[in-house]
């Protein structure tokens, strides 16, 4: 005889997966729109890529894959019913979280600084490929970057629940949920690391 507990676990994490597959459909589709144009404007798309500090992108890669470890280190901890070394994990993956979007803002504003944004002067009297690069990049990282807010969100929701003993060892669905979500987040920089900064 199945527990009805379990029945609600098995739900939950049907759930998640599926919206997992909407995300994925919606960066899927920047990332092949992104391959559509460097098609069209390959010389272009490497100039415009030169144009970013890789050491920003690798930064945030390191600083990602690092709280990637700790959300998963997290629900090993409540598993094990730590209560206390979960919540010290999830604050050490809203660390992460913090430091991403700090170098985030410095870079982008370096680059706004410089007048390399949509729409602006030094685009438009360049080649259109680059324009089309830097319009992507932005949609992209930007939309990343709300993932990242979002998901640094729903973690805190679940460290309060952890606190208050709401998310326990016996009853952890919500804490693995939320780190697939993360995780997610994680594996979406680990596509745009390479393709905006490292493209030859």
């Amino acid at each position: 005889m199945s527990h009805p507990e379990h029945k609600d676990n098995v739900g939950a994490k049907l759930g998640m997966w599926l919206f997992l597959f909407t995300e994925l459909l919606l960066f899927g589709g920047l990332f092949i729109l992104y391959s559509v144009y460097l098609a069209r404007y390959p010389h272009e798309f490497a100039a415009a890529g030169r144009e970013l500090d890789v050491t920003y992108g690798a930064a945030n890669t390191v600083v990602l894959l690092t709280s990637s470890l700790f959300a998963a280190m997290a629900v090993t901890s409540v598993k094990r019913g730590e209560a206390r070394a979960t919540m010290a994990l999830l604050s050490g993956t809203l660390a992460c979280a913090g430091v991403f979007l700090v170098i985030k803002y410095v870079e982008w504003s370096a680059k706004i600084n410089h007048g390399i944004y949509p729409g602006s002067a030094k685009l438009i009297a360049g080649a259109p490929g680059e324009s089309v690069f830097f319009g992507l990049y932005y949609i992209t990282t930007g939309l990343h970057g709300i993932h990242v807010v979002i998901g640094a969100a729903v973690l805190a929701w679940i460290g309060a629940k952890v606190k208050s003993g709401a998310v326990h060892a016996g009853d952890n669905i919500t804490l693995e949920n939320g780190t697939l979500y993360w995780h997610l987040v994680d594996l979406v920089w680990i596509f745009i690391f390479p393709l905006y900064y490292l493209i030859l």
